[in-house]
């Protein structure tokens, strides 16, 4: 399924950012959800990623948030009716060669304790993890992950 640098404004990627909301909504109390919306998804040190169908459907998204030391991965989500596809590893993938094109050699991650399919994702991936890291506070229903892009 090919995946591109995208803008998240287009309607069925905010359907997509929409099912990927009621879903955490589900999951977790609002505290526990943090959630980027539109505004801040389309910040020029954002690159989004979709994945899209041979159709052109967006199946699947992704984001890493760019910061001077690091970057964050945040709004992974691929529709619960094409999971198990490898969608989600091919958006990691690409969103981990995007961030070491872009000179970002460290990625951080926050997820929740109720998406083991997540955690084994990441941790297949080489993530690690670590404590919580910017704003971010210690939370039972958070997990914290680390990678280092660089060999």
């Amino acid at each position: 399924m090919p995946v591109a640098i995208e803008t998240p404004d287009q309607p069925d990627v905010r359907a997509l950012i929409d099912a990927l909301d009621r879903y955490q909504s589900a999951l977790y109390p609002a505290q526990s959800n943090h959630l980027l919306d539109l505004a801040a998804l389309m910040q020029p040190n954002v690159l989004f990623a979709v994945a899209r169908d041979e159709q052109g459907i967006a199946q699947g998204c992704g984001a890493v948030v760019m910061n001077p030391e690091y970057g964050e991965i945040k709004r992974m989500f691929v529709r619960p009716e094409v999971r198990g596809q490898g969608i989600a590893a091919e958006l990691l993938k690409f969103l981990e060669a995007s961030a070491q094109a872009n000179s970002c050699y460290r990625l951080l991650l926050e997820t929740g304790i109720r998406q083991p399919e997540a955690i084994a994702l990441y941790r297949r991936f080489g993530y690690a993890q670590c404590g919580p890291f910017n704003d971010y506070h210690d939370d039972p229903l958070s997990l914290f992950m680390e990678k280092e892009l660089r060999d």
